[in-house]
């Protein structure tokens, strides 16, 4: 019963489709049916105030003024809707209202070709494969049906595009893929160096200080020369200590000059006080003059002997004389090379280690502090200055330096990788995938090479190096109009995406050489064409399935309504 009724319904159907098809004028397509209804009579498209009668559709005649009453003649071209309308006087529309006669092409893809093309002897095949446009057979031609067997090779190429579509498309979501994957590793990366730089940078200013501290703990410290190297530890000790006390003499000898004259100046100010207490009149009850001569007699009775000076000065006197000239230390012994007594070495430079052990480290570290005070108050010699340092301070020194620069370079990599990641790698990042790769064509005379993202150059095959054709700066878009050759390859009609390379190898009297990389889909990358447009300004095609999109088959456009039973 089920089957009956489906065999209803398609005879139906079929009826259905065959009115249609024997209600529509010659040339008229199934979107513009429903102007042809009528029976009786035939409303202009584009002008709904003309009427006609169904005998004046395809007379040879132009009735309408956008030519809908000739659908399958070639009688209103000059409305031809592939090229811009013309204007003529009088008319109110001057546009074309068909796209074109329409060729049902049964078995193959249906289509509009111009009208100026009917019933002009000529059998336009590639795109009315019926030969329909020529049903008048103008000069006995007769063009056969072909559609068949076009049909049929065209599908076969169709699948094999489609195939290589699909291949192209599965490659594009691998490199999708991959590109994410290598954006994923730079964001972790980025994350990673940032959280290494703040670790470094605790790490950094905690060494830092560890080392100011090493280095001013070491300033006071006797600086020791090397077991049997160019000094011994004693011999430098004299060496420091003979120039530290040349320098406290000269600085004594100056304030022990400057004492006398002091002296000189009291001792005028005394004899001036003396005389006038000797000289003031008493008569005179004058209180601050009693206070100013009591004042002088209790500092006369306070003040004290010259034995004590006169010693004190003659200590300066023998302090101030050079060595050589007094019973003083002999340098000239502490000087001069020769064996060291360890223990001697031992009780100089580490006396505190004779010490208990419970009162040890502190006299070590109130030495230390002594030290650095004498040394920050200029008693001591600045042993930072000395020429020496000592194995603490430059491990102290070397640790701070090394994290240091591990921390620049920290840095530096976090600024080229945050750099990269807002760097344009295409839609979807997909020229991420390519990068650091190249593809080559060999062209005759030349070989060509084109490196992503990167650079592109030309090698002469008769010697020579590389000349560099211009390096990657961005991308761009171009509108191409070109035919797609017979292998598939080209890169056809419309908008493509470029890729710029710029400042390349300057030219002999001309400008830096540059490349402009046109892409369109392909199933693996391959460079098909390069042309010098014009001087050292090339153009490179390329094909490659980083820039494929998703297109309706045409096979299915015809299955769905345009191929007609």
């Amino acid at each position: 019963m089920r089957k009956v009724e489906a065999l209803v319904l398609l005879s139906t159907l079929s009826s259905t489709v065959i009115a249609a098809e024997s209600s529509r004028p010659r040339g008229v397509g199934p979107e513009f049916g429903a102007f042809y209804k009528s029976t009786d009579s035939f409303t202009c498209i584009s002008d709904p105030s003309i009427t006609l009668s169904p005998s004046q559709i395809n007379d040879e005649y132009c009735d309408c003024p956008d030519g809908s009453d000739e659908p399958g003649t070639a009688a209103c071209t000059y409305l031809s809707a592939l090229s811009p309308p013309q204007p003529i006087a009088g008319n109110k529309n001057t546009s074309a209202a068909l796209p074109g006669f329409y060729c049902k092409n049964k078995g193959h893809i249906s289509g509009y070709i111009p009208h100026m093309y009917v019933n002009d002897g000529v059998c336009d095949y590639e795109i009315c494969c019926d030969g329909s446009d020529e049903w008048q057979g103008v000069g006995g031609k007769k063009c056969e049906d072909r559609c068949k067997e076009i049909g049929k090779e065209w599908r076969r190429l169709d699948d094999i595009k489609q195939k290589a579509m699909r291949g192209a498309l599965k490659r594009k979501e691998e490199l999708l893929k991959d590109a994410g994957m290598k954006r994923a590793s730079v964001e972790m990366s980025i994350s990673r160096t940032e959280t290494e730089i703040k670790s470094l940078e605790s790490k950094e200013r905690e060494l830092k200080k560890v080392y100011e501290e090493v280095e001013r703990r070491e300033r006071g410290k006797v600086v020791v020369g090397k077991e049997g190297g160019k000094s011994s530890k004693v011999t430098v000790l004299a060496g420091l200590a003979k120039a530290r006390v040349d320098e406290l003499r000269s600085t004594l000898t100056s304030v022990a000059t400057k004492r006398d004259a002091l002296k000189e100046k009291v001792k005028d100010l005394e004899g001036i006080l003396a005389k006038f207490k000797e000289e003031r009149n008493p008569n005179f009850n004058d209180e601050g003059v009693k206070r100013a001569v009591q004042a002088w007699e209790d500092y006369a009775a306070n003040k004290m002997g010259g034995d004590d000076d006169e010693a004190l000065d003659r200590d300066v006197e023998s302090v101030s004389k050079p060595d050589s000239e007094t019973e003083g230390i002999n340098w000239t012994e502490w000087e001069t090379e020769g064996e060291e007594s360890d223990v001697e070495a031992h009780a100089v430079y580490k006396f505190e280690e004779y010490l208990p052990e419970a009162i040890r480290s502190w006299v070590h570290q109130k030495i230390i502090d002594f030290r650095i005070m004498l040394v920050e108050n200029g008693i001591l010699a600045d042993n930072a200055n000395s020429g020496s340092e000592s194995k603490a301070v430059t491990d102290a020194r070397s640790a701070y330096q090394s994290v240091s620069d591990d921390l620049n370079s920290k840095q530096t990599s976090l600024g080229e990788l945050q750099t990269d990641l807002a760097k344009d790698y295409g839609n979807g990042d997909i020229f991420r995938a390519l990068q650091n790769t190249c593809i080559s064509k060999d062209s005759g005379e030349y070989e060509y090479e084109l490196c992503w993202l990167d650079k592109t150059s030309q090698k002469s095959k008769k010697g020579g190096g590389n000349t560099g054709m211009g390096n990657f700066v961005r991308f761009d878009r171009l509108e191409v109009d070109e035919e797609v050759g017979a292998d598939g390859k080209g890169v056809g009609k419309g908008e493509r995406i470029t890729m710029m390379y710029e400042n390349g190898q300057h030219c002999w009297n001309g400008p830096n050489r540059q490349t402009t990389v046109v892409l369109a889909c392909a199933e693996k990358d391959e460079i098909w064409k390069v042309v010098e447009q014009e001087k050292c300004m090339y153009r490179m095609d390329v094909g490659t399935s980083a820039v494929c999109e998703r297109e309706r088959s045409k096979v299915a456009e015809g299955k769905s309504g345009k191929d007609e039973l």
